[in-house]
Formats: C-alpha cells, sequence, structure tokens
C-alpha cells in the first residue's frame, strides 16, 4: 500500500476540518498514532486523560499510551488543538465514544472509512490512496524516513512482532542508492 505524502496529508487535513472538527481531530488522531479504523473508532473519553491517550490495539498487537502531539509550524498537525476544539464542540450526549457517530454511540469501522474516503475523494486523492489504512503505512514510512529504529516504530504502532512492521516499509530503489553512496562515502572518508 502506498503512503500520502506531506502535501497530500494536509490535503486531507484541511479537508476534513472543512467539513467538522471530529473528521480532522478523527483522521489526524489516526496518523497521529499509526490506528486502524476499528482502532479509532472504539477509543473512548476515558482514554484520553493528561494530555495522553491510551490506545487498545487490535489484531494480537499491544495497548500503548502516546502522548498526544503539538505541532507548532503546522496547525493542521498539532493533535492538542485539534482534539481540544473538538471536545469543545463534541455533543455531550454521545456516550463515551470519543468520536461518535452521527447517531450517537461508537462509529463502526465501516463509517470511518466512508468518512475518510469521501475527504480524500474530494481532495482528489488517487483511487489507492482512499482508504483509510493509508494513515498507519504513512506513519509508519514517515517514521522510518526520518531514520527512527524499526523496532521503536514497531512498537509505537503497538506490533507485538518486527515483520508486522516491516510490511508497512517501503523504500524505492532510488531512496536506497542514495543511501548506500552517502554510506559508502563515509565509510571511506
Amino acid at each position: 500500500m502506498d503512503s500520502l505524502t506531506y502535501e497530500e496529508l494536509l490535503g486531507v487535513l484541511k479537508t476534513a476540518k472543512a467539513h467538522s472538527l471530529r473528521n480532522w481531530a478523527m483522521i489526524l488522531t489516526a496518523f497521529s498514532h499509526g490506528l486502524r479504523a476499528s482502532e479509532v473508532c472504539q477509543l473512548k473519553i476515558s482514554d484520553l486523560a493528561e494530555g495522553h491517550l491510551t490506545i487498545k490495539r487490535l489484531k494480537g498487537s499491544r495497548t500503548t499510551l502516546h502522548q498526544l502531539v503539538p505541532h507548532r509550524g503546522q496547525p493542521l498537525l498539532d493533535e492538542v488543538k485539534a482534539m481540544k476544539e473538538w471536545l469543545a464542540v463534541r455533543p455531550t450526549d454521545a456516550g463515551d465514544a470519543l468520536f461518535p457517530s452521527q447517531k450517537g454511540g461508537c462509529m463502526t469501522a465501516t463509517q470511518f472509512y466512508r468518512v475518510y474516503r469521501a475527504t480524500a475523494e474530494e481532495y482528489c486523492l488517487p483511487e489507492h490512496k482512499r482508504h483509510p489504512h493509508v494513515l498507519k503505512h504513512t506513519t509508519c514510512t514517515e517514521l522510518i524516513r526520518h531514520d527512527m529504529n524499526l523496532a521503536k516504530v514497531g512498537a509505537f504502532v503497538g506490533h507485538a512482532s518486527i515483520t508486522s512492521t516491516m510490511r508497512y516499509v517501503s523504500i524505492s530503489d532510488d531512496e536506497a542508492s542514495r543511501e548506500a553512496i552517502i554510506t559508502l562515502m563515509k565509510m571511506r572518508a
């Protein structure tokens, strides 16, 4: 699966925010923490405490505790701001769901898929990037591209096995070649 470029990610977040603070906060949370659609949907208000989010991972993965991520340079990526703005307008009769459906209660993974797909379509993302799992792939890919250790990336997204993390890693021949040249030049210096 492909990952989003930085510009595509910002475009999706801007489009989502134009529709609702819930959609913006929800898609940003999925990206910021490398969440599956079903993991986003099962988040509860009680999982949010003191600037941290407890994430109960699925598919045999670990439960993780993540700090909400502020971003000084790009407001669309400021998770602290997004969460604060969303909670200020979140319906009080929506139960414990952090991102409730229109009818209240927990949103289903299918509903989240529809929200993401509609947002991606409106932003004109290519068809192969209109599935919410691309957000998790983008998270893993970007962390690795910024030299985060593969084992730490796996721990961050709750993988029990490093082989699970490897599925999200895609390095182009150009990237591998550039890195090899830099490493070889350093070795010869």
